[in-house]
């Protein structure tokens, strides 16, 4: 199920064994610049580069940043034939599948409420025989941690944890994402950190499409039946961020699988995105970012580490963020492979590409997100953050951050 997810969260769960409660504590982002409340939709929205989004539903391409008319055409896009419904085609010869070859143009309210409750989770579990293969680097299998509510409003507790929607062949789908800081545009971030498989098939695939980002979603953590009727603020109170870039691993675009595969620990991608209506950065509007962890840690050296995220597959449904905290182990797939992170928790599929935390100096940094776990649910495993990781984050910023 390839999911888990990591964010920040002010945790009182009482794990006496673990520094969980003093990590979940610190995780909580507070600061927030301005509240859900705020009405943005007078700002003019920002341009950008590469992929991007006119934001408008006349389809001109002289609204579109500059490059994009040209890429859509390149890769056969019409763009009023795009918004129509031609993203549905996901016949093997139009699905883009080169890092070079990503477009996510616009569709403004395609994402609606209905829509967004129906999306499911990208059900990528991990093989069993995969699991089970003990490389000498794998320590013996942790105890389920039982994922808790994250406290409400989202946006005070957990404020840079959001939601993803994507589709795909198999129809609407839904991640995890984290809200990370961009270090040449500092305090006005547009970067959100998920997994690969969130935004790219893998070996046997393209990249998804209409991938959106929504920071806490459902920000009051109402039921289903509560929501029946929502306004959309209230499922997406700071609205919709669409990805006008994303930049995943090599090894996950020509190794990752329906169940991990080689690119299981390189399964890690960066999006830079913007608002389908409004103007101000990522940052600036849920009013917190957080720091990348580069340094790939030993598990055995960290006391605990916090996963968040929605998990959507039974007994979960989407609607309410979620957290675990355990003290980390190894989990390795081969002995040409990176080592992974493994915590005890019981979120399943849609949880997929949350940030993992750890405290780092007395801050909260995100050290790996949710990639796989067991058909079980017993457990969740994320890649280390080491070189990869961090060109592929360096050049997010540099090429696209101030964009």
């Amino acid at each position: 199920m390839r999911s888990t997810r990591a964010p920040f969260a002010r945790s009182r769960g009482r794990r006496a064994a673990l520094a969980a409660t003093g990590l979940a504590a610190a995780l909580a982002l507070t600061a927030t610049a301005c509240g859900p409340s705020d009405d943005k939709a007078s700002d003019k929205p920002d341009t950008t580069t590469s992929q991007g989004a006119d934001g408008s539903d006349s389809g001109s391409d002289t609204e579109l940043p500059d490059g994009l008319a040209d890429k859509l055409k390149d890769n056969g896009i019409d763009l009023d034939d795009w918004k129509n419904g031609a993203w549905k085609n996901w016949d093997k010869s139009d699905w883009v599948r080169e890092a070079k070859d990503f477009a996510n143009p616009v569709i403004e309210g395609l994402w609606k409420p209905e829509r967004m409750k129906k999306a499911k989770d990208p059900n990528k579990t991990i093989a069993a025989k995969d699991a089970s293969a003990d490389q000498g680097a794998t320590d013996p299998e942790p105890a389920p941690v039982r994922a808790k509510h994250e406290k409400t409003p989202y946006h005070e507790n957990a404020a840079p944890v959001g939601k993803i929607f994507f589709d795909s062949p198999e129809g609407s789908m839904v991640c995890s994402g984290t809200v990370v800081k961009d270090p040449r545009n500092p305090g006005k971030s547009n970067l959100v950190w998920t997994a690969g498989h969130c935004v790219h098939a893998g070996q046997n695939g393209g990249w998804y499409r209409n991938i959106a980002f929504v920071p806490s979603y459902n920000d009051l953590g109402k039921s289903e039946a509560a929501l029946r009727n929502a306004a959309p603020q209230e499922i997406a109170p700071y609205g919709q961020y669409w990805a006008d870039w994303v930049s995943t691993s090599n090894e996950w675009i020509n190794e990752g699988g329906p169940t991990g595969g080689a690119g299981a620990t390189y399964d890690y991608a960066v999006m830079h995105v913007k608002p389908e209506q409004g103007g101000k950065s990522l940052e600036e509007t849920v009013g917190n970012a957080l720091d990348v962890d580069f340094s790939t840690p030993a598990a055995r050296s960290v006391s605990s580490m916090g996963a968040w995220g929605y998990p959507a597959a039974p007994p979960y449904n989407g609607l309410i963020m979620h957290k675990c905290a355990d003290k980390p182990g190894r989990l390795s797939m081969s002995p040409s492979l990176p080592t992974m992170y493994r915590i005890g928790c019981t979120m399943t599929g849609g949880s997929s590409g949350g940030g993992w935390f750890r405290m780092v100096g007395g801050k909260t940094k995100l050290v790996s997100n949710t990639s796989i776990g067991p058909a079980e649910n017993t457990w969740l495993a994320g890649p280390q953050l080491g070189r990869g990781a961090e060109q592929v984050y360096d050049m997010m910023s540099k090429k696209y951050g101030a964009q």
